[in-house]
């Protein structure tokens, strides 16, 4: 179950883990500086903070966005609680500024592919029928609006589900319980993805970025000051049939899980932001992304397709140190 716990390095940096079982990762924090009691305070109030949070935007679970769906399917408009109204109303703007490729209006697709679950599903991809139905009804976040409280919905085959963003949107409200409480310099990472503050003492923070194919680290960076760092990619959760893998990040405009690219590594002072457009950056695929980056406000992206090809722009270029041997690097006009 979920649970936090503490350690002291050389005495001087407590550490914890929480784990929001919503985002499905261990959460660890590191703070620096800070006595073992304040540290202790802090990670026992964001641990209570994410059980919250999973509690209430879980999109299979029994709870308010359930709630919120199941009178969506209905054509009823329904009270919508404080925490969930600005989770809806970020996802509306970053809705907008990815043309779309972000879209947490499609939870019904990813129910019929079998992702909305614990584990990942197995057995044949569902009926092309069923998938184009679904898309023909064009489920999206502009025909989501709240007024006075309620949520109101014209289009009953949106289904909210902010997994997309959900890691995103949790670390940033940490690091929001962090400052408040005096702390800054800190790292809060959800299972690799990460928003850091301050310093690591005298040095920035190092920061691993997974391999793709999941076996050890691709490359590593150096953030100070203010910075996330999220990647979004296919070996999180796909489903595998005859040899086919498909991955769990759906194209909206096809309701097909993408394919041909394998990761996209986003860095942005927001964690939602980030965590949204590493998203929309992987639909967007190696002849998009540019124009979606662009779009989005984003300046520092690095995709890698099937073949391990990395596409990248200049400024991030500069920042990314390969951990093995340098895989081909193809670089962008500046964003």
């Amino acid at each position: 179950g979920p649970r936090a716990s503490r350690s002291c390095r050389d005495g001087e940096e407590p550490t914890g883990q929480a784990q929001p079982e919503g985002c499905g990762t261990w959460v660890d924090m590191t703070v620096v500086g800070v006595e073992p009691a304040r540290a202790e305070k802090a990670i026992t109030t964001i641990n209570a903070d994410f059980q919250r949070m999973h509690h209430e935007w879980h999109a299979w679970k029994p709870g308010p966005l359930t709630d919120l769906n199941k009178a969506i399917r209905e054509g009823k408009s329904a009270p919508v609680i404080p925490s969930l109204v600005p989770i809806i109303e970020q996802s509306k703007v970053l809705y907008r500024k990815s043309d779309g490729l972000f879209n947490p209006a499609i939870g019904q697709l990813l129910n019929l592919w079998g992702f909305q679950a614990d584990e990942p599903p197995n057995g044949p991809p569902p009926p092309h029928t069923a998938i184009a139905d679904l898309v023909s009804k064009h489920p999206s976040m502009d025909d989501v609006e709240i007024r006075n409280g309620m949520l109101i919905c014209d289009n009953p085959a949106v289904k909210l589900d902010f997994g997309a963003f959900a890691k995103g949107y949790a670390v940033d409200r940490a690091i929001d319980r962090l400052r408040a409480m005096g702390i800054d310099n800190a790292i809060v990472n959800a299972g690799g993805d990460l928003r850091a503050i301050g310093r690591h003492g005298d040095r920035p923070w190092k920061v691993g970025i997974r391999h793709p194919q999941g076996k050890g680290v691709l490359a590593s960076l150096e953030v100070e000051g203010d910075e996330s760092v999220f990647t979004s990619g296919n070996y999180e959760r796909y489903r595998e049939y005859e040899g086919v893998h498909y991955m769990h990040i759906l194209d909206p405009r096809t309701g097909m899980p993408v394919q041909g690219v394998t990761s996209v590594t986003v860095i942005h002072n927001n964690g939602a932001v980030a965590d949204a457009a590493a998203t929309a950056l992987v639909v967007a695929g190696p002849k998009e992304w540019h124009r979606i980056a662009k779009r989005m406000g984003i300046k520092y992206v690095m995709l890698v397709d099937e073949s391990g090809t990395v596409y990248m722009n200049p400024r991030m270029a500069k920042r990314v140190v390969f951990t093995g041997p340098k895989p081909k690097v193809i670089l962008s006009a500046p964003l």
